[in-house]
């Protein structure tokens, strides 16, 4: 494939899928990527060739030479986004061309070859209408999407791969609060920073989740749920979460978040609260907030929600901050009117409870 030619998918149905009896007992309680449907997408590229092969297929494991190179130099990039069941029986997913979008910058960075963002979102469709009867009905939960790409030529050689093999497989979520919408703790790292200027941080790969598991585990040996990191040259301000974008609530109705400068993942979810927030009537900025301001202004009161966003939780609030040297709360540590307002928003469009005015919902079936 290459130019503007369109990519043909083959479909080769699995011929022995999970029974329709056991496919409904595994998603009475799917929890959260432990269970996975029937297909998978698989697309070839080679240097020279372009991208081939695409195919809809059973999911099975994929054969690994050992020197393949990803798992040397690490060159692999992924996804993640849903597919919702609606009231009116319809299937969506929302926003899929902005994670096609955010797949080509990471591969840019990685050096790996650019997926059309066309065929991006074609093997998402092609795998939800194949494996539709895995997608829950229950409120809520989700069919979890995980397209990613990998190096996969065999070679032991510092450069660019030659050869990259493309997947999506799909994973039945249950509703990520099932016990209620808790605010989580946070753990400041005092030792571990997320990405550097320059480095990997505003694209979606394997290796800044792993350099982040260090400092979770940090957090939750400090009783706390989540991590947030500090930016890597002052370590004064404030970056993300480990997988999150981190959003700050002031008594003025200002909402802020830290701006994109390399550092921090473009968040899908990120964007649509910016747009959001600013409808409703919210003074939205994007600049740095130091840790220091961070914690005066939660003890002042001017600081009076703090939450965090990204594709599983949608919104999650947060509610209170520790460190090495002590902790605070943010609004008492409950969930605070803005950030809850802003969550029924974001996912009322998303279960099209709501108008969609910014043709964010693709529908799929």
């Amino acid at each position: 494939m290459s130019g503007g030619d369109k990519l043909d998918f083959e479909t080769r149905p699995n011929t022995a899928p999970v029974s329709a009896a056991d496919r409904a007992a595994l998603l009475a309680n799917p929890g959260f990527g432990r269970v996975f449907t029937d297909h998978m997408v698989t697309i070839r590229y080679a240097e020279g060739k372009g991208w081939y092969d695409a195919r809809v297929e059973a999911r099975a494991p994929i054969p690994m030479d050992p020197a393949a190179a990803v798992l040397h130099y690490a060159q692999e990039i992924f996804e993640g986004l849903k597919a919702y069941r609606t009231g009116d029986g319809s299937v969506t997913m929302f926003r899929p061309e902005a994670n096609a979008a955010r797949f080509v910058a990471s591969a840019k960075r990685l050096a790996m070859p650019e997926l059309p963002p066309e065929t991006f979102v074609d093997s998402l469709r092609r795998l939800v209408e194949i494996d539709r009867d895995w997608i829950p009905e229950h409120e809520d939960a989700s069919l979890y999407l995980r397209p990613f790409m990998f190096a996969s030529e065999v070679f032991l050689g510092v450069r660019p791969a030659n050869e990259y093999l493309y997947c999506v497989i799909a994973s039945p979520a249950g509703a990520y609060f099932a016990g209620g919408i808790k605010p989580v703790t946070l753990w400041v790292s005092p030792d571990y920073t997320r990405a550097a200027p320059g480095g990997t941080g505003a694209a979606k790969c394997g290796g800044n989740y792993a350099a982040s598991l260090a400092a979770q585990a940090e957090a939750i040996e400090a009783g706390c749920d989540q991590v947030v990191f500090l930016d890597a040259v002052e370590r004064r301000f404030v970056d993300e979460l480990g997988g999150m974008n981190v959003f700050f609530v002031y008594d003025d109705d200002t909402l802020v978040t830290p701006p994109l400068t390399g550092t921090i993942l473009p968040g899908i979810t990120r964007d649509a609260i910016l747009t959001l927030a600013a409808e409703s009537g919210l003074q939205v900025q994007e600049r740095p907030v130091s840790f220091a301001d961070w914690q005066a202004d939660a003890a002042s009161g001017r600081l009076r929600e703090v939450f965090a966003c990204g594709t599983a939780a949608v919104i999650n609030p947060i509610g209170g901050v520790r460190f090495p040297d002590g902790e605070f709360l943010i609004g008492g540590g409950e969930p605070g009117r803005t950030t809850m307002a802003l969550r029924q928003q974001l996912v009322d469009i998303q279960r099209g409870r709501a108008e969609d005015r910014h043709g964010w919902v693709q529908r799929v079936l």
